[in-house]
């Protein structure tokens, strides 16, 4: 590897791999280039100049180190953004090592920044129906029925099939009329099948038929009032009213409608298995937290379930 190679034609390597070779989503592409962008502007200041692929290789962990402490003390990182940063350097230096031939393990010899252990918080079983009922009235809001009718479907969608936000406002004209399982492309172009319960349908074929906007096999079907795909700042915005309306802490976000959907799923007796697939974990550990399950429920299922019981 010779020394006119810099570090941002490395990096400009790298996303083209992410993106054909990882098939890796908009997000997670968007999240390696920011955090190996900022280091590789550090290191011009850090080195003195641009970095080549040669100074990687040759940066130790104390180097590393002072860029996670910069972006702590100056940048105001938070641990969960400087442990995602952390992640996607020690991905860019596998890339350079696999694909670049210049490894350097020793600069990879950090502690990577512990994550605050969040659980999440869902909606209360009674008040997260009711958080779709006004979203669809508009509680005397002069808005157009079509927009409340979208409204209402999207955050069906997310308590009512468990899906994330960028799942469903990904739905396509062909995803209409709402079929009974709906295939769903979701994070690591993953696909699972999703059953949509009939008030799920109800609401989605409810908004399709008011849209003025009719949306071809490819088109996405929620719209913003001038007929562009809707934007999720839109439904996180809708959120933020609903909480106040209801009184919701600032937890109660879209998201949270889909940990709900999770949370109310396992109390009413649903499986963790099962919910694991419904929201396409690849690990069950993963599903175990997001529901928030305690050792208590744990022990209640076990009683219930296991023969010597």
């Amino acid at each position: 590897m010779g020394k006119a190679h810099t570090a941002t034609e490395a990096l400009q390597e790298f996303t083209v791999w992410l993106e054909t070779e990882r098939r890796a989503s908009e997000n997670t592409i968007e999240a390696y280039q920011r955090d190996i962008a900022n280091f590789i502007a550090f290191l011009v200041d850090h080195l003195g100049g641009e970095p080549h692929v040669t100074d990687l290789k040759g940066l130790s962990r104390h180097d590393v180190i002072a860029w996670l402490a910069k972006r702590r003390s100056e940048d105001n990182l938070a641990a969960s953004s400087r442990a995602r940063a952390a992640s996607s350097l020690r991905a860019f230096y596998k890339f350079l090592d696999r694909r670049l031939d210049s490894a350097n393990a020793k600069a990879m010899m950090f502690e990577t920044p512990r994550r605050p252990h969040r659980l999440p918080r869902p909606l209360p079983q009674s008040l997260a129906p009711k958080a779709i009922e006004i979203a669809g009235d508009g509680e005397g809001d002069d808005v157009p029925e079509w927009v409340l009718a979208r409204d209402a479907a999207v955050l069906t969608l997310l308590y009512g099939a468990g899906l994330r936000l960028s799942e469903a406002l990904a739905l396509t004209g062909k995803d209409t009329p709402a079929p009974q399982s709906l295939r769903v492309l979701g994070k690591g172009r993953k696909v699972r099948l999703v059953p949509l319960i009939t008030p799920v349908r109800e609401a989605v074929n409810a908004y399709v038929k008011l849209c003025p906007f009719p949306a071809a096999p490819d088109e996405q079907i929620f719209r913003g009032l001038k007929g562009g795909p809707l934007n999720p700042r839109i439904v996180q915005r809708l959120m933020e009213r609903l909480r106040h309306r209801l009184g919701l802490p600032e937890t109660a976000t879209p998201h949270a409608l889909r940990h709900s959907f999770a949370t109310h799923l396992l109390a009413n007796g649903g499986d963790l298995r099962s919910i694991q697939a419904l929201l396409g974990h690849a690990s069950l550990s993963t599903t175990q937290i997001y529901t928030g399950v305690d050792a208590a429920r744990l022990m209640q299922v076990h009683s219930e379930a296991h023969p010597r019981a």
